[in-house]
Order: structure tokens, then C-alpha cells, then sequence
């Protein structure tokens, strides 16, 4: 069931009889741009690094043993690694301001993302003024055909978000942000322009640039969402808050406009 089905080019690391060795994920980088994945033990933690610092100064994601968050974590490196590496790098940049305990407006947006993100790609604007007004039937039952015909396409990102999938029924919310392309618009250059642009701090500014998506409405995302019913009582669409509006989407010229600047 999606989400993890979009990931199935890993079905050897997520499915095998076996826990994945830290050696099959490195096995899986294609390169030393990429940081290694280390086991997250005693002696790995004795050098007193925060863990985006050690990323960032050692090439080194710690990596905590049979644990599904940490193997998602992984995974999504494996996948998204410029996107990663931007939010790295703005950490680290965010660490170095604030110092280790306290966190910035852009801190909480970037850490929300790295958990609970998803890239949604819109290709019809009145499906986005359905999600401005948390209009939830219309944007996924009466528009249903949109999630099939790549109207609205959804991408995710946050590991935790992957880690909740495994849980049978579990009701799902993203942290979006959004872009305006064509139904078939390839995803490579979009999540390149974000990276770009998340490296040059031009978003992930605020928690409050992220949109919230309640992904078990979309089509085979729940097994209970091919009634309306669901539509109609599902706990996790909740209404718009009072005062609460969205930034317009991203266009890929903007997006890599800005990761050129």
C-alpha cells in the first residue's frame, strides 16, 4: 500500500529476512559526495558532535540498530540526497546561530519537513483552492479522478511519515509544499530546485510555509477511504484554523531562479 510502495526499488533492504547491514545501505550511496551510515553506538557518540554537526564535519549519519525510523531515514538520503544535504547544511548554519538549545522559526520548518514532508506537484488550480479553504470531500472525493489522472501528485519525503505507513490503518498527515507543473512534469528538477533553494535559505523559513495533507484521502492510501463516508468523518481532516492562509505554490522557474541566485 502507498506510500511504501513508491519505494520499491529498496524491497531488498525493507522486505529481506534479514535486518539491512549498515554495509548494504553504504553498498547502496554511489559515491563519497554522499555521507556514510554508521552505527549510532557508545563509541560514535564519544565524540560529542550533534548529530547534524557530525554529518556535516564528519560525513557520518548515525544510525541506530533495527530501527525502522533511523532505516527510513536512510532510505530517504538514498533517494533525496541534495535535499538532505541542504537541510544539513542549514541546521548546521541554524546551530551555530542559536546554539544547541534553542531553535529557530526555520529550525521547527525544516525539522517538520525532514519527518513529515511531502512535495505535492499541482497541475490544476482549483484543486488547490479545494485545500486552501480545507475543502477535504471536495479535494478527495469529488476530485477523486485528480490523485488517479496526475492532476495532483503526491511525493513524500518525511522518514517518520514512512515509519507510520507500516501501521495498518494509521491516518496520515503530510507537511506539504507545493508546485505548480504539468500533470507529467518530471520530479528530478523539482526536487533539485528545492534543494537549491533550501540551501540558500530562499524556503523552509517558517512552519507555517507547509501545508497540511491528510494523505489517507488519497486514493489506495487507506482501506477504508473508497466510501464517502470516510470523506465525511475521518479524523484527520480538520478545518482551516481562523486566520490561517497558504504561500501561493512554487513554479520550477521560480524554484530554479532562486537555486541559481
Amino acid at each position: 500500500m502507498p506510500p511504501l510502495d513508491a519505494w520499491s526499488e529498496y524491497a531488498e533492504l525493507l522486505r529481506g529476512n534479514d535486518w539491512p547491514a549498515i554495509d548494504a545501505l553504504n553498498a547502496r550511496r554511489g559515491g563519497d559526495a554522499l555521507p556514510r551510515f554508521a552505527a549510532q553506538d557508545r563509541a560514535l557518540l564519544d565524540d560529542g558532535l550533534h548529530y547534524e554537526q557530525r554529518i556535516a564535519e564528519r560525513g557520518v549519519v548515525a544510525t541506530r540498530a533495527r530501527n525502522w525510523h533511523d532505516l527510513f531515514n536512510a532510505l530517504v538520503w538514498l533517494r533525496y540526497p541534495a535535499l538532505k544535504q541542504a537541510l544539513n547544511q542549514r541546521q548546521v548554519e541554524e546551530i551555530a546561530r542559536m546554539g544547541p538549545r534553542e531553535r529557530s522559526r526555520s529550525q521547527c520548518a525544516m525539522t517538520h519537513f525532514d519527518e513529515a514532508g511531502v512535495i505535492v506537484r499541482v497541475a490544476d488550480p482549483s484543486l488547490l483552492a479545494r485545500w486552501d479553504a480545507h475543502d477535504w470531500h471536495g479535494l478527495f472525493w469529488r476530485e477523486r479522478t485528480a490523485w488517479l489522472d496526475g492532476r495532483i501528485a503526491v511525493a513524500v519525503f518525511g522518514h517518520a511519515l514512512l515509519e507510520h505507513a507500516l501501521i495498518p490503518g494509521k491516518l496520515l498527515v503530510g507537511k506539504a509544499l507545493v508546485v505548480a507543473a504539468e500533470a507529467e512534469a518530471p520530479w528530478v528538477p523539482i526536487v533539485a530546485g528545492l534543494a537549491g533553494c533550501t540551501a540558500r535559505a530562499a524556503l523552509l523559513m517558517d512552519p507555517l510555509e507547509l501545508r497540511p495533507l491528510p494523505l489517507s484521502g488519497i486514493p489506495g492510501w487507506h482501506p477504508d477511504n473508497g466510501g464517502e463516508a470516510f470523506h465525511r468523518s475521518t479524523p484527520c481532516y480538520q478545518p482551516r484554523r481562523e486566520g490561517r492562509s497558504y504561500p501561493p505554490p512554487w513554479t520550477i522557474p521560480d524554484i530554479a531562479g532562486l537555486s541559481r541566485a
